[in-house]
């Protein structure tokens, strides 16, 4: 017998202002032509008063645990991966932990920025399998207009706000296609760092800092570590890109996901593409995504599907799943 990590439900949450590109032209020197052509951007979630990454990630928990069948207090694990807290400490994990009624279990947060969905399952997938929990909460969640420079166009217009949530439950069976995840690889690479970063931190400036990025140098790198990525997963489970279902890819910029698609000889219809409606939610893209193709009928249960991302680290990633 063997003990799989089961994806059981999955969950989204999104601010209630919608914002279009037209209303960043009025406000930076931008145009609607401009992101599109660039990203394929073409709005984003803001979150607005009262609206915070704990709320976000809280009402997408929910929505999971209502997609599982199961209560929060049937949860012994939440992982939350964010880039913005809401607090220094605690951990937003255990915000949404007593939000949910799940007091009591292991709470924890990530930080791996774009990566952090992926780094997050990952953890949540070993402490599963090795029998530290049963059901797992694994979340990711941002409020990443709070880190923008709104005065940079290279960069305010990329990103949003939202949260995604999957529920994971440890089960045995000696099917090798029983459902769960099949393999997950993460990688680092910190002589980046000034490539994608936020200019302050608690321990070097005492604020919070803004959203920096050289574009072009994150677009190289990011379609050669993906793609390198996501054949160390399929070798490591011994399926060919054409076995593939779904390619559930981070939504940070068309481009990436056409190139990366394209490097890995894989059809444009069978990736997931959303950032034209949520642009780049850092975290909780990944899920996001795959909740909206699960919702939506696309995703289908015995399908393989292959999450990625990369972020500011640089952390990049890849998980196979068999949903």
């Amino acid at each position: 017998m063997m003990r799989r990590s089961v994806l059981i439900g999955t969950g989204s949450a999104l601010p209630t202002r919608v914002v279009p590109n037209a209303e960043l032209a009025e406000k930076v020197d931008t145009s609607d032509e401009w992101i599109v052509e660039r990203t394929g951007i073409r709005q984003r979630y803001l979150a607005g008063e009262g609206e915070t990454t704990s709320s976000l990630a809280t009402a997408a928990a929910r929505q999971a645990l209502e997609a599982a069948g199961v209560d929060g207090k049937d949860i012994d694990l939440i992982i939350l991966a964010t880039a913005t807290p809401d607090q220094t400490f605690p951990a937003t994990a255990t915000i949404v932990q007593h939000a949910i009624g799940a007091n009591g279990g292991i709470a924890f947060d990530v930080a791996a920025v774009c990566s952090g969905f992926l780094y997050a399952m990952g953890v949540a997938d070993s402490m599963l399998r090795c029998g530290q929990a049963r059901r797992a909460l694994v979340i990711g969640a941002e409020t990443f207009s709070r880190i923008l420079d709104w005065e940079d166009r290279t960069t305010c217009v990329l990103f949003g706000d939202g949260a995604g949530a999957v529920v994971l439950e440890a089960r045995e069976s000696d099917d090798a296609d029983a459902p769960g995840i099949l393999a997950t690889k993460l990688h680092a690479d910190g002589s980046h760092n000034q490539l994608l970063f936020v200019d302050g931190g608690v321990s070097t400036t005492g604020d919070v800092g803004k959203l920096r990025m050289k574009g072009r140098e994150v677009f190289r790198h990011a379609v050669v570590n993906l793609a390198t990525v996501l054949g160390e997963v399929l070798e490591e489970t011994g399926f060919t890109p054409q076995d593939i279902d779904w390619l559930v890819p981070h939504q940070a910029n068309a481009r990436i996901l056409e190139a990366t698609a394209k490097k890995l000889h894989m059809p444009a219809e069978k990736v997931v593409v959303t950032v034209q409606d949520h642009a780049n939610t850092s975290a909780a893209s990944v899920p996001l995504a795959l909740d909206c193709a699960i919702r939506d009928g696309r995703i289908q249960p015995g399908q393989l599907v292959m999450l990625e991302a990369m972020g500011g680290g640089f952390t990049w990633g890849a998980s196979l799943i068999r949903v």
